[in-house]
């Protein structure tokens, strides 16, 4: 398997893109303060015994979550009854307000949530995780070797301090013991240094940054299965290469600088996958489709046949969908970092063969993913349910925000609908005032809703209100706003109606849904025309004869096309 790494360093930004046999499975951006990772000085604001948690101000814009299992230390699993007393204990029993704390943030802040936080502090290096104030030993689930297990187990008992939990990485596999140690040592130093701080600090303070997003990718992804890491800034190149020469000195030749004069991500072709994972529906290569859905409650993946049609049997068609959707499925959840729950509707099987089948290939996708996930059978409906652990926020929370006319539906008012709220606000003003006429500027869409086939809503509109009304179409707004002026009908006439019949005006042609060819209708400066022959000149500019003006439309005919 060809692996790459691809770094763009902007003023601004930085991101890091994973490319696999050439096809982005893994994007991260860096824009802010590095907050994930992070170890502050708290001083604790609100303590929720309802919640057995607390708020802490850790000095960001919201304050954090603190969950009591956060706060005290970690249960022994070779101890039940440490667990049972852990279970015993309550956030009063061991927060007060106004006390400080060190804590480290576990997942960053995410809509209107705070990040939350926890008291048991974990430094990451490249092949160990030292875990002050523990006592445990863990071996990444990922070394699947008995025997490999048992020599890692052996060399971290051997080594850890007293008084330090380890765990032992997935990049450890294979390492030698002295390798190791110098891992460890880097990491007690670290931790030396991070008491020193914390203990001149004011709370609320940070006491350690996490480390920059491309440090962290050498440390966690940059091992002998990448065959280069291209970064393209001199700068960056020139710290990565430093930071190889300690970590793997043996991969040093592996980093490569970008020095051409077009972009890194158009060059490898990473800008356009950016766009396409900013959208719901991925197509597969066979036609068929899935469709991403995410909220702030879980994440929802369609599995759909699309154009897919196969060629043997129903059943068969609907498997081999299925099975390729759990490729695209695996890649999408580490490409958009999605975590939380998520629920996969895949195509109903009649066969539990076949639905066991899906499932073990969506967990074999899934090993790729260095994010721990959890995966349940799959129900008779054809839902599977799992998890994947969330850090942060996901791609799309990253580079998008909420639309400020939806506030995040992801739909919008029809223009139908649009006018019909424009005609009840006429209802509501008339019924409020005695002006005698209404200036209503709208959406193009939307007035030629409101003014109906050739005019009949807009008359039937005035005839009930016994109002005048003069609708014009503002292309600049958006479909579901509008205004409604009132005014003086004499003065809004003069300035609104300034065309006479049997005027020549030069318009742009448009469709109309309501006209019938050869009928279409025009734009007059926001003025509608009903053209008796516009049909044909749909996108073009005309020359119209005008044989019957309106307060808001007119009714034409073209007599050449411009």
């Amino acid at each position: 398997m060809s692996k790459e790494i691809i770094v763009n360093v902007d003023t601004r930004e930085t991101r890091v893109a994973v490319v696999e046999n050439a096809k982005l499975v893994e994007l991260h951006v860096e824009r802010e303060e590095r907050v994930v990772g992070s170890i502050y000085k708290c001083k604790v604001a609100n303590v929720l015994p309802g919640m057995d948690a607390a708020f802490v101000d850790i000095g960001l814009e919201r304050n954090a979550f603190l969950y009591v299992a956060d706060v005290l230390a970690e249960a022994d699993e070779d101890m039940p009854s440490s667990k049972r007393e852990a279970r015993d204990v309550h956030i009063k029993d061991v927060l007060k307000v106004g006390q400080e704390v060190l804590v480290q943030v576990v997942k960053g802040p995410r809509g209107t949530k705070g990040a939350r936080v926890s008291t048991r502090i974990s430094l990451p290096g490249r092949y160990l995780v030292l875990m002050p104030e523990s006592e445990n030993i863990g071996i990444s689930r990922k070394i699947e070797d008995a025997g490999e297990r048992d020599r890692l187990r052996r060399i971290a008992e051997n080594i850890r301090p007293l008084g330090f939990g380890l765990i032992v990485r997935t990049e450890a596999e294979g390492k030698s013991d002295s390798e190791l140690r110098q891992d460890l040592e880097f990491l007690v130093r670290m931790w030396s240094q991070i008491q020193d701080k914390a203990r001149k600090v004011r709370a609320p303070g940070l006491v350690h940054q996490d480390l920059s997003l491309i440090y962290k990718t050498i440390r966690d992804v940059f091992s002998s299965d990448v065959s280069k890491m291209i970064i393209d800034s001199p700068v960056d190149y020139e710290k990565a290469l430093e930071l190889v020469g300690l970590l793997s000195p043996k991969l040093k030749s592996r980093i490569h600088l970008y020095e051409d004069s077009e972009p890194i991500f158009e060059r490898f072709a990473i800008e356009a996958e950016i766009d396409r994972l900013l959208r719901r529906k991925v197509w597969l290569k066979s036609g068929g489709h899935i469709t991403i859905d995410e909220t702030e409650a879980l994440t929802t993946i369609d599995v759909n046949t699309g154009k897919f049609v196969g060629s043997t049997s129903l059943s068969d068609t609907i498997l081999k969908n299925n099975l390729e959707a759990t490729e695209e499925i695996a890649r999408q959840l580490r490409l958009r970092d999605i975590g939380g729950i998520i629920i996969i509707d895949f195509i109903d099987m009649t066969s539990q063969k076949d639905r066991q089948h899906v499932v073990s290939a969506l967990e074999k996708a899934l090993r790729k993913d260095r994010t721990r996930t959890k995966i349940s059978n799959i129900s008779p409906l054809g839902l599977v349910e799992m998890t994947r652990k969330r850090t942060g926020e996901t791609i799309s929370e990253v580079m998008t925000e909420n639309c400020p006319y939806c506030q995040g539906r992801g739909r919008v008012a029809s223009p139908e609908t649009v006018s019909i709220n424009i005609e009840r606000s006429l209802r509501r003003l008339t019924a409020e005032g005695d002006d005698e006429a209404f200036v209503v500027t709208a959406h193009p869409d939307v007035v030629i809703q409101l003014v109906g086939p050739m005019g009949e809503t807009i008359e039937e509109i005035e005839r009930r209100l016994r109002r005048a009304v003069y609708v014009r179409a503002d292309e600049k707004l958006h479909v579901e706003k509008y205004e409604i002026v009132p005014g003086d009908m004499q003065e809004t006439e003069r300035h609104l109606v300034p065309h006479t019949a049997g005027e020549t005006v030069e318009c742009e042609v448009v469709r109309n849904p309501f006209s019938i060819l050869p009928r279409s209708t025009a734009w007059l400066d926001g003025y509608l025309i009903d053209l008796a022959n516009g049909g044909k000149y749909v996108g073009q500019r005309v020359k119209a004869k005008l044989t019957e003006v309106r307060r808001s439309y007119a009714l034409g005919e073209v007599i050449s096309s411009s």
